[in-house]
Order: C-alpha cells, then sequence, then structure tokens
C-alpha cells in the first residue's frame, strides 16, 4: 500500500502486492511447522514452538480472509504490526537456535511485505526494529557470534533498501500505466462521442436532402398535373361562360351556374396545389401567426385518406406576428395535421389551437388517437423512425429542425384523455 491508512484496495498494483503478502506469509509459517517438526534442533522445545507458530498462523489466516475482503488487515498500525513481527521472530529465534536459527530469515520476508505494502519510511523503521530485535537476541543468547551478527543485520539492510527500491519503481510504473490507461479511456470515449456525432449529422443530413427530394419531386408532380388540367379547365369554363350569356330556360340556366360553380372549385384547389408545390421562398420575414393555421387546413382538407373532422379554435384575440420564413412553418403545421389525422383515424377529431403566453406563440395539434408508446417518445424525433405502415420517419425530425431555426421549440405530450398533443413554441416579433 502506498499509505498506511488506506484500507480498501483499489489499483491492480496493491491487489497483486497484497496477493504476493499473503502468499509469503503463508509460505513462511509452513516452512516454519517443517523446519520446528522434521529437524532435530527443536528437540524438547518443539511443542513451544509448534504453538508460538500457531500464533502466526492465526495472524496469517486474518490477514488473507481481509485481503479476500479488498481490505488490509490493522491498516492503521503498520508499526504495531511491524512491532509484533520482530517480537515474534525474536522469540522464535531464541528458542530454536539463537543468532543461527533458520527463523531469522523471517525478518527478510518481513522486510519484503512491509515494501510491498507500506511506504519506504515504514520499511525504514521496521528495519529499525527488526535490528532492535535481534541485537536484543545478540545480548540474550550465551553462544554469541558477532560475524553471523553483523553479517545478518547487512543482508537485512540491503534487503530493505533493494525491495523498497524496487517497489518503489514498480509503484511509480503501475501509476503512470494508470494515469496512460485513463487517459486512453478518456480518449475512446470522446472518440466514440464524435463518431456518434458525426454519424448523427450525417443521418439527419441524409434526411434533409431526402425529404427535399421528396418534396421537389411532389412540386414537379403537382405542377405538371396543374398544367395538364388547366388547360382544358380553361377551354370549359370559357365555353359555359359563352353558353350562359345566350338566352336559355331556368332549368339551364341553373345547371350551367352549377357547372360554373363547380369548375372555379377545381381551379381553387389546383391554385392551391400550385402554390404548395411551388419553390419554397427562403425570405425571413414578419408573418401573422392565422395564416398559417389557415393555409395549412385548407391544403389538409384534400387529405383523404382519412375522414375525421378537422377544427380551427379561433380567437377574437390579436397575435404578435413571428419572423421567420412562411413556407416553412406552413410545412410544419400541415406535417402535424397530417399525421394527427392519421392517427385519429376515420371518425376521428382533430383540434388546432393558436395561443400565447407573455413571451411566446403556441401552436397546438391534438388528436383524439391511441397516442405514442412511451418507449417510443425518445426516438419520436429522430430521422427514419416512424409508427407508420408506409412512413419515411422524415415529417417530425424535418419539422423539429424548422421550428428549432426559427429559435422555437417542438414538443410532445400525451393527453390525459387519451390521444397526442403536438406543440410548437415560437418567440413572437414583439417590436411591431
Amino acid at each position: 500500500m502506498s499509505d498506511a491508512s488506506s484500507k480498501n484496495l483499489y489499483t491492480p498494483w496493491e491487489l497483486d502486492a497484497e496477493a504476493i503478502v499473503v502468499k509469503i506469509r503463508w509460505f513462511g509459517v509452513l516452512v516454519g511447522y517443517f523446519l520446528v517438526n522434521f529437524d532435530n534442533h527443536a528437540g524438547d522445545r518443539r511443542l513451544l514452538l509448534n504453538a508460538i507458530l500457531g500464533l502466526g498462523v492465526f495472524y496469517t489466516l486474518l490477514d488473507t480472509i481481509f485481503t479476500w475482503k479488498r481490505k488490509l488487515f490493522l491498516a492503521d498500525y503498520p508499526l504495531f504490526i511491524a512491532g509484533m513481527e520482530s517480537l515474534f521472530i525474536g522469540i522464535l529465534c531464541y528458542f530454536e537456535d539463537g543468532l543461527s536459527s533458520s527463523f531469522r530469515y523471517y525478518y527478510l520476508l518481513s522486510i519484503i511485505c512491509c515494501a510491498l505494502r507500506y511506504s519506504w519510511h515504514i520499511t525504514a523503521i521496521c528495519y529499525t526494529l527488526h535490528c532492535i530485535s535481534y541485537t536484543i537476541l545478540f545480548f540474550m543468547v550465551a553462544n554469541k557470534n558477532t560475524v553471523l551478527f553483523f553479517l545478518t543485520m547487512v543482508i537485512i539492510g540491503w534487503i530493505a533498501w533493494a525491495s523498497t527500491a524496487l517497489t518503489s519503481l514498480l509503484r511509480r510504473s503501475s501509476k503512470s500505466l494508470e494515469i496512460l490507461n485513463k487517459e486512453l479511456t478518456e480518449n475512446q470515449a470522446q472518440l466514440e462521442s464524435r463518431i456518434t456525432e458525426r454519424s448523427r449529422q450525417l443521418e439527419e443530413a441524409q434526411a434533409q436532402v431526402l425529404q427535399q427530394e421528396k418534396m421537389a419531386a411532389f412540386g414537379l408532380l403537382a405542377a405538371g398535373i396543374a398544367h395538364e388540367v388547366g388547360n382544358p379547365l380553361t377551354s370549359i369554363s370559357s365555353m359555359v361562360q359563352i353558353l350562359q350569356r345566350k338566352p336559355m330556360d331556368d332549368y339551364t340556366r341553373e345547371k350551367l351556374e352549377l357547372m360554373n360553380g363547380q369548375l372555379t372549385r377545381i381551379s381553387n384547389t389546383l391554385r392551391e396545389v400550385t402554390e404548395f408545390s411551388r419553390p419554397a421562398n427562403m425570405e425571413r420575414k414578419l408573418i401573422q401567426s392565422k395564416p398559417i393555421l389557415l393555409e395549412a387546413m385548407n391544403i389538409a382538407k384534400y387529405y383523404k385518406r382519412t375522414r375525421g373532422k378537422v377544427s380551427f379554435h379561433e380567437s377574437a384575440e390579436d397575435f404578435p406576428p413571428v419572423f421567420g420564413i412562411h413556407d416553412q412553418l406552413v410545412q410544419v403545421v400541415l406535417n402535424l395535421l397530417l399525421n394527427a389525422m392519421d392517427a385519429s383515424g376515420m371518425g376521428g377529431n382533430v383540434e388546432l389551437e393558436l395561443t400565447k403566453n407573455m413571451d411566446e406563440l403556441i401552436f397546438q395539434v391534438l388528436d383524439n388517437g391511441p397516442g405514442v408508446k412511451t418507449e417510443d417518445e425518445t426516438k419520436l424525433f429522430s430521422p427514419f423512425f416512424t409508427t407508420k405502415k408506409h412512413g419515411t420517419g422524415l415529417g417530425l425530425f424535418i419539422s423539429r429542425k424548422i421550428v428549432e431555426e426559427h429559435g422555437g421549440k417542438l414538443e410532445y405530450s400525451s393527453r390525459p384523455e387519451g390521444g397526442a398533443c403536438f406543440r410548437v413554441r415560437l418567440k413572437p416579433s414583439l417590436g411591431e
């Protein structure tokens, strides 16, 4: 561990270091039991040494359990652990074979474990405690081997320096790899985000191009039909007017007037379709709100897929104009009306409302259809998403783009009584 107060293990280095420490401790106690029970040096002290090693096994078992829980046993007391290990090893050496006891190598294992777990200054203190423990042992035993004593002290010190240097290097390397991995993950996330954003922009651009091509094709078709029908219609209308100037009975006059009225109706229909199909005027100017809705309704009345009722709740209130593109706003309202007519079905009701609050003009299109499924609401304005059997999934997407380009919002909400409500919020031109 990089610090004794750390109780939880997070980094791969710390997890691997704990696994190594636990293995070193188990190796030590198992080898200790082997030395005590299969070596003649123990003699009549074998039972006492086994009991002392039992304490080591108990501590190692607790250490293992805490490691499995990704915690460090007695994490806040590293010096206490170092002191107890120094005492534990000194007692083992004293009762086994003094200065030359094989258990003196436990000092080396303890130093390595301390270096793996703690910082260098904790390891240095641990080394000092081990030196004190071995020095006390030197003065307590009768057979004092000065060369062995100093050689053991030097080896313990060298192991403390080498293990501290090595673990410091490994920690720095692990930290550098952790930082690089974090940066790589962040860069990967940024790249994926950019790819997602570019894909979305490409999809939206494709949807807009497709919608423009669709409207252009419709315009050409409508213009061609208007031209082909307009010429014979003009001829028929002229012949009816000529006949109306001649003397005739009441019955014939009534039928000619009826015929002329129907011809006028056809002419008006052709004019409205032609105006809708003409190239859009992209000039931004002040536009009155109510004519936008009325024009969209006039076009929608020729939509014969369903025979629902469309009503416009007019208000005597004066509404301020909006600054924008007339044809585009008509297209938005028309798309919403056609969707509502499809949703409400045969005999359904579609309501068109125009209201305002302090700083917004609100166009609302409401229907009594089944509404939109909850799981589809988040995808409602996505390009190419549609719940219609023959839909393209472009109407709401294009409508939202147009409204946003006008500084407004296009929203959806379900109606408590059932059905859908699409709401266009626009900022009026208050300076006019």
